[in-house]
């Protein structure tokens, strides 16, 4: 087990709480930051992670942020990752045992410390069940081979 893990300043202290879990499990990890509690913008640690992700570097990622929703925004848009919101242990189960998720998100305003070291851990304890699931995943890969966003252009 290889994973990357970073936030953004309003995720930092969940993060370092998840860090020390990966140290105390001996999980190999890459902490890619930051280190300190100025602002950042979430998109460029999202981006380090799921670059990582994508290209095969890391077979898995952890993100957090303020809520988890801009970290997976941003993860997702990368070919390969499938990245998921979880803020329950159940969802973190899900989301490996079905969809074959990568790269886990979770919001620091929105779990606490014990509820996210269960997420973790049942986020890395769940292999993919595959069978009736992969035809799923293999959608989810045909979407990214389509190419361009569908839908209005943003406004300028």
């Amino acid at each position: 087990m290889k994973l990357i893990i970073a936030s953004d300043h309003a995720g930092l202290e969940l993060r370092r709480e998840l860090v020390s879990l990966l140290k105390e499990q001996g999980i190999d990890h890459e902490d890619v930051g930051p280190s300190t509690p100025e602002s950042v913008d979430y998109p460029d640690f999202a981006r380090e992670v799921a670059k990582a992700v994508s290209e095969g570097r890391y077979p898995f990622g952890v993100l957090v942020c303020g809520t988890g929703i801009g970290m997976s925004m941003v993860a997702n848009k990368y070919r390969g990752v499938r990245a998921a919101l979880c803020t329950t242990e159940f969802e973190a189960r899900m989301a490996r045992a079905h969809n074959d998720a990568n790269v886990l998100c979770v919001g620091q305003r929105v779990v606490g410390v014990g509820v996210a070291r269960g997420i973790l851990e049942a986020f890395l304890a769940t292999p993919f069940e595959g069978g009736r699931h992969q035809k799923r995943v293999d959608k989810i890969r045909e979407a990214e081979s389509e190419g361009g966003r569908q839908g209005p252009q943003p406004r300028e």
